[in-house]
């Protein structure tokens, strides 16, 4: 049987050098971040096909309420972060939200998410920005809402990304993640981690001929925060009225928090 826990590598002699999880592997810290844009490279013009096969479909409902929460209103202005190909974007334009930004570290992806902000007239309202969710180069207390949905995971500095969305929100603003989260519902565990580990990766390796980024994707899941733990990081980082919503057994999850 498959051990599909995590186990860290040894702790580096050399006491200077940090390291974080790179999928089931603790790499350097400084090398996170272009083994991440490595990976989306590989997988941004399958994304959205290997999307609704890995969750049969089910992130669009996920996607649908994680858009609900964000109430969009004209006037409000969102900050999207890790916009991926631009759903949480287009919904939130769709849904009557005023101006949006739509940001990603990974200049492949915004392009396949500009394309289709172009196909579906996307074009007034909307700003397309490479942007590194660490270091977000907006002034303080500049946008109504922040959202990130199924990038908080790839992040290096978990903390500093919800520090920097708390700082660019306006008094009042809300921010929203969606992310896989912790299965919550015993006999679907199983069932989850056969498929994550062996379906998708083989999958991955047919249609985007990348079984390693899949394989990564699966364990990126496993070695983040479960959903206490994440509502912990977000009062850690100022934010107040923190919440959370479990989706689909605990596959996924919702947190919000809001900067008073």
């Amino acid at each position: 049987m498959t051990d599909n826990s995590f186990t860290p590598s040894p702790a580096s002699s050399d006491a200077t050098v940090e390291e974080t999880d790179f999928g089931f592997r603790s790499v350097r810290k400084e090398e996170k971040k272009n083994l991440v844009r490595d990976v989306f490279d590989s997988v941004a013009g399958k994304y959205d096909v290997m999307n609704d096969i890995m969750s049969l479909g089910i992130h669009r409902v996920w996607k649908c309420i994680f858009v609900t929460e964000l109430g969009p209103q004209p006037g409000m202005s969102l900050l999207d972060l890790a916009g991926g190909t631009g759903d949480i974007t287009f919904g939130w334009l769709k849904g009557g939200g005023g101006s949006a930004i739509m940001t990603d570290i990974n200049s492949s992806m915004l392009s396949v998410g500009r394309d289709r902000a172009i196909d579906r007239g996307f074009v007034s309202d909307l700003s397309f920005c490479v942007v590194d969710a660490e270091a977000i180069p907006l002034r303080d207390m500049s946008v109504d809402r922040v959202s990130i949905a199924f990038g908080l995971r790839n992040c290096t500095d978990k903390m500093a990304v919800l520090r920097e969305a708390r700082r660019v929100l306006k008094p009042g603003g809300r921010f929203l993640c969606l992310e896989f989260s912790r299965v919550q519902v015993a006999a679907l565990a199983p069932i989850y981690d056969a498929w994550s580990f062996k379906v998708l990766p083989a999958m991955g390796n047919l249609i985007a001929k990348d079984r390693e980024s899949y394989q990564y994707l699966a364990e990126s899941i496993r070695t983040f925060p479960d959903q206490e733990t994440l509502a912990d990081m977000f009062r850690e980082a100022g934010f107040s009225h923190v919440r959370y919503q479990s989706l689909s057994g605990g596959i996924a999850a919702i947190h919000s928090g809001w900067r008073v």
